[in-house]
């Protein structure tokens, strides 16, 4: 009896439940992985994103080959089309069970609810599995039995469901027979070919090697240094990590593991800590599906009265508003396909506050670049800056982003490296240079709103909500 695998938000071997019990017992394991770029366009996949995707599709064929499972590439366009493609896949190689990790956009369930519904008909067992975060999603609830929809009580059920349960690893599947001759992608769908250039290696041992560098060499550091730009102290594994090709378990107990050698626990603790904002997220985009479907979590502020985005919206994804901080992150999202943490936070409060443009456009428009662009945490933090969100920053907290600037860039050594024409102002005129009647640099612009008179628009939008 044969039995597929179905890879998608799980690019891996090692601690892949649905790779896992698929192989328990079964004498003929066979793996797929369908191309969907119609789909992908339509949820705003990036070009750096579907090439990282396709890169370690690409590494998984070659590690499953060698383990004696050859892995099927299957072309479709759209969700839909991929139901028919795989049930004809099934028929051709005599499939009897499908398995595979569930996924919690509100399309992505709709296609998997539509194959258990069809391969019912077919006889065709589907097993799924709950595989994105630590804990089983779904798992962690109030006293009520109610999804928690703040982070704090959240994360403190989590780390005792954590403690209380001392979850593992699943185990990579040993060889089966002798090694196959893998398949590989050779043609990037031509709407995603212009991309920048890979920001991590490919690989799962180079995911493994990084996240231990990371432990190893800035973990202790890191509630210290994660909110400086300038300086490397964030782990990049968001992009495995959005992918699957670590996942949040083998995450947690690497950097348990690190914490239990010593060395400064605060630090990794501050990181774990962002592993439970991760699963919370997931949590959300399960329990509330409209957040997948272009709605806030609030439903009151669906009826603020957002700016037409015109030209400030062209200036702040150009990276031209005139605010050296905000242009500094927006440039280097658009060359490499990342930002850090803390300008996500910066560009998104300085779009939805500063030029009341709305954040769904943002939303968007990051995912159309970013790399490890992953629907549940980029939605949650982007309604989290507009405030529109679980746990939302309140409304009338307004990220200043030049005071951010003077607080996390000091010495300007970020805006340098990312805009040369402000290169050559001392550190405090950097991050504001038109102030006092200042003169502008040849070739960079004046800002495009008063950061105070907007901040003051923006809070009396939200309060008229309430009126």
């Amino acid at each position: 009896m044969t039995q597929l695998v179905w890879f998608r938000n799980d690019l891996r071997v090692a601690d892949n439940p649905a790779l896992t019990a698929a192989c328990k017992g079964a004498e003929h394991v066979r793996a797929c992985f369908i191309l969907t770029p119609g789909q992908w366009q339509e949820h705003n996949w990036s070009p750096a994103r579907v090439q990282f995707v396709i890169a370690h599709t690409n590494a998984l064929s070659g590690e499953l080959a060698r383990l004696g499972i050859p892995l099927a590439f299957i072309q479709a366009e759209r969700f839909e089309d991929s139901i028919r493609k795989l049930e004809s896949h099934c028929a051709e190689h005599g499939i009897k069970t499908l398995h595979f990790n569930e996924e919690y956009g509100v399309n992505e369930r709709k296609r998997d609810k539509a194959i258990k519904h069809r391969f019912d008909d077919l006889n065709i067992r589907v097993c799924k599995y709950r595989d994105q975060t630590v804990a089983p999603v779904g798992e962690i609830l109030t006293q009520q039995n109610e999804p928690y929809s703040v982070f704090t009580p959240f994360s403190r059920r989590w780390r005792s469901w954590i403690d209380e349960t001392h979850p593992g690893l699943f185990p990579a599947p040993k060889a089966r027979g002798n090694s196959v001759q893998p398949e590989k992608i050779d043609t990037i769908p031509e709407a995603f070919r212009n991309a920048p250039k890979p920001l991590v290696p490919t690989g799962e041992d180079a995911a493994h090697d990084q996240l231990e560098r990371f432990l190893q060499e800035r973990g202790g550091n890191y509630k210290a240094e994660r909110d400086f730009p300038a300086i490397e102290g964030t782990s990049q594994l968001s992009p495995y990590l959005a992918n699957g090709v670590l996942s949040g378990r083998q995450c947690l107990l690497a950097a348990k593991q690190a914490q239990g050698m010593g060395g400064n626990q605060e630090g990794l603790v501050t990181w774990i800590n962002e592993i439970a904002w991760r699963d919370f997220y997931i949590n959300i985009l399960y329990h509330y599906p409209r957040i997948s479907m272009h709605r806030a979590f609030k439903p009151e502020t669906e009826a603020l009265a957002w700016n037409h985005p015109g030209g400030n919206f062209d200036a702040w994804k150009t990276g031209n508003t005139g605010v050296p901080i905000v242009d500094a992150a927006m440039r280097q999202l658009n060359h490499t396909g990342w930002m850090h943490n803390r300008l996500r936070m910066i560009t998104a409060m300085y779009l939805t506050k500063n030029l009341f443009i709305d954040w769904r456009l943002g939303e968007a428009y990051f995912m159309s670049r970013l790399a490890d662009g992953f629907l549940a945490s980029n939605n949650g933090g982007w309604q989290w800056s507009a405030s529109t969100g679980t746990d939302a920053a309140p409304y009338f907290r307004i990220f200043n982003p030049v005071t951010q600037s003077e607080r996390f860039d000091p010495n300007g050594e970020f805006i340098r490296q990312w805009i040369p024409e402000l290169a050559k102002l001392d550190n405090k005129r950097i991050h504001d240079p038109g102030a006092k009647s200042g003169v502008i640099p040849k070739g960079y612009p004046r800002q495009i709103v008063d950061l105070k008179e907007s901040r003051k628009e923006a809070i009396a939008r939200f309060q008229a909500l309430k009126n």
